[in-house]
């Protein structure tokens, strides 16, 4: 089973889960670290022990038949699956053409130790001290936070505002260095999966390449290397388009007004101090607590527990919430709150009043905290809307259809602004002429994207979103297209025309691809998020663009199939369970002929390159 994704809104609560949930992503940080520097030293071996050869490459494929790749999320692309088992068919080739001598290529070092050693220095090694980073703002804020509780409320008003401000500032430190971390762990799990394959694939295809090996074996190999390649290239297209995304949200979980916005979907939960009376005087024990408002529920779970003795979760039923006055008790920030199971009130001590007053709101208290609305402009799918994008596609398809990366390359943001003030302007709308204006090709496309997704709501809708990410995430491929098929005639009439006519243009930009570049796999990682997104932004939703990606892609090659007519009414079969199964593959079939030397291909010659799409 994979991991749970990792919230950024997790950094700001910080709960005991979050931390389990952090743990169990460091111990895999840790296994692949310790597999890459034994994959490294294997890699030397074979490169080294020319005479030990076939021992060398034993040890080296049963390294690589052991490592599984975690799973962020609970399902896999087609292309992540054949990457997640392309280690044991890389073992099993080795295994097969064992007693043959190899020769390793000159290059070889270039090829598999650098890149490999580049991967732990630069992104490992960058989440190690991120780690450093956080555990020790974490100290340090939790140190803060036990002294700033136990300042006295009769202090001077400007040392508690001093401590205050203190305390503010480390909380930012502490909740900036979680959400690094957070983000960095995420990068480094997704960029394994084609950061370690391909130098491997690289090394693998030189030692097949080079050596004595028959040209049978040679050119079974090539077709599963080919769709491995093929694979690689949209797991890097899918992460570059998810990690834009994830960068942009975790810019925004930065922003403090954004910890104000997080409580109005955020359950209230967080740490408390509870003050319990005893024979010989009056402690304060540390909770972390939710608070269920419906069923005016709270579950308080011990933070400071006995090594000897385990204490479990304390349940209360709240009938009322009242704010402690100040001069009525030494400590600051405190409530009172009256339970079904208690006949005296338990007395918490909040974090701080901002604190304070977010759980007297969530508790029904006498001081909540009223947020303000937060707005923003949006755009509607009208008639104005529809004669824009028509003069898009048209001017495109005109001047700019076989221009290399069209669609990727992006305008500028001044011109490509003037050019959407110029036709939505509310006096003369759609009256521009894009032919006769200044307008670029990259102008014009970056226009109708920012369009798309400036609508109120995607155009493929939010009530849709699920069920079509469900069917892409299918293993019958004849399903998926059936079930994609079937969602888009539940489309309301004008965004499936619009989807209709976006869709036609961009099947005959593909079919420029040789002069483009621009693909279908392409292009769906340029227009899956642009015309589907998930109502809240999450990590768990940024996992899934790549399967809006696969929908588009879908839409795209089988484009004549799913708009030339309406789906059958036939019942279609339930969606299957997520899978993050392997599916099998047929094994390579080695036959003995002669040896052929090939001539090497560079470490380059996998590698991605932006300017080639």
């Amino acid at each position: 089973m994979g991991h749970p994704p990792l919230e950024f809104s997790d950094c700001y609560l910080d709960s005991p889960e979050f931390r389990e949930t952090l743990k169990c992503y460091e111990q895999e940080l840790e296994r692949t670290s310790k597999f890459l520097k034994e994959l490294i030293k294997d890699g030397n071996s074979v490169i080294t022990a020319i005479k030990g050869y076939s021992l060398a490459v034993q040890k080296f494929s049963q390294t690589l038949s052991m490592f599984q790749f975690g799973v962020i999320g609970d399902s896999l692309t087609d292309d992540e699956i054949n990457i997640a088992q392309s280690f044991q068919e890389f073992a099993g080739l080795l295994q097969e053409v064992e007693h043959d001598r190899m020769m390793l290529v000159q290059n070889a070092s270039d090829l598999l130790i650098k890149p490999l050693e580049k991967f732990r220095k630069e992104q490992i090694g960058v989440t190690k001290e991120k780690k450093k980073k956080f555990e020790k703002d974490s100290e340090k804020y939790y140190s803060q936070v036990d002294k700033h509780l136990n300042l006295s409320a009769k202090k001077k008003e400007s040392q508690l505002q001093e401590a205050d401000e203190l305390l503010d500032k480390e909380r930012v430190n502490f909740y900036e260095s979680s959400v690094d971390y957070v983000y960095q762990i995420h990068q480094v799990q997704d960029r394994k999966k084609f950061d370690v394959v391909e130098p491997v694939l690289a090394f693998l295809h030189s030692i097949l390449t080079l050596n004595n090996l028959t040209v049978e074996m040679t050119q079974d190999f090539m077709p599963y290397k080919q769709e491995l390649q093929l694979s690689l290239q949209n797991t890097r297209n899918h992460y570059e388009s998810t990690r834009e995304e994830m960068e942009e949200l975790m810019k925004r979980m930065k922003h403090p007004s954004q910890i104000c916005k997080m409580h109005s979907f955020l359950p209230m939960e967080g740490y408390l101090y509870c003050q319990e009376k005893w024979a010989l005087g009056v402690s304060w024990v540390k909770y972390y607590c939710k608070y269920n408002k419906e069923g005016r529920l709270l579950i308080m779970v011990p933070c400071e527990q006995k090594t000897t003795t385990k204490q479990g979760p304390t349940q209360l039923m709240l009938k009322s919430c009242i704010r402690r006055k100040t001069e009525s008790i030494d400590k600051r920030f405190c409530f009172d709150v009256e339970t079904i199971e208690r006949n005296t009130p338990v007395t918490f001590q909040a974090l701080s009043e901002g604190d304070r007053k977010l759980w007297m709101e969530a508790m029904d208290g006498k001081e909540p905290v009223i947020f303000l609305p937060f707005f923003m402009s949006t755009v509607e799918l009208n008639e104005i809307g529809f004669k824009f994008v028509r003069k898009c596609i048209n001017y495109i398809e005109t001047k700019g259809v076989s221009q290399e990366g069209v669609y990727r390359t992006v305008g500028s943001n001044i011109q490509v602004q003037k050019l959407l003030n110029a036709f939505f302007d509310p006096t003369n709308p759609g009256d521009v002429d894009l032919h006769s204006s200044d307008g670029d090709i990259k102008t014009i496309t970056s226009a109708l994207k920012f369009y798309l997704r400036s609508l109120s709501e995607p155009l493929m809708t939010y009530s849709l979103h699920r069920d079509l990410i469900c069917a892409a995430k299918s293993d019958n491929l004849d399903f998926r297209l059936s079930e994609i098929h079937s969602l888009t005639y539940k489309l309301p009439e004008k965004n499936r025309e619009m989807l209709e006519m976006l869709i036609k243009h961009l099947v005959n930009v593909c079919s420029h691809s040789e002069e483009n570049l621009m693909t279908p796999s392409n292009m769906a990682v340029i227009f899956g998020p642009t015309l589907m997104r998930a109502k809240e932004e999450t990590v768990a939703a940024m996992l899934d663009i790549k399967f809006q990606n696969i929908v588009v892609e879908i839409l795209i090659e089988d484009y004549k199939k799913i708009f030339s007519y309406m789906p059958e009414d036939s019942t279609a079969p339930p969606v299957p369970p997520p899978r993050i199964t392997p599916r099998k593959r047929q094994p390579i079939t080695i036959s003995k002929r002669p040896p052929r030397v090939y001539q090497a291909l560079s470490h380059e010659h996998y590698q991605h390159t932006e300017s080639n799409y």
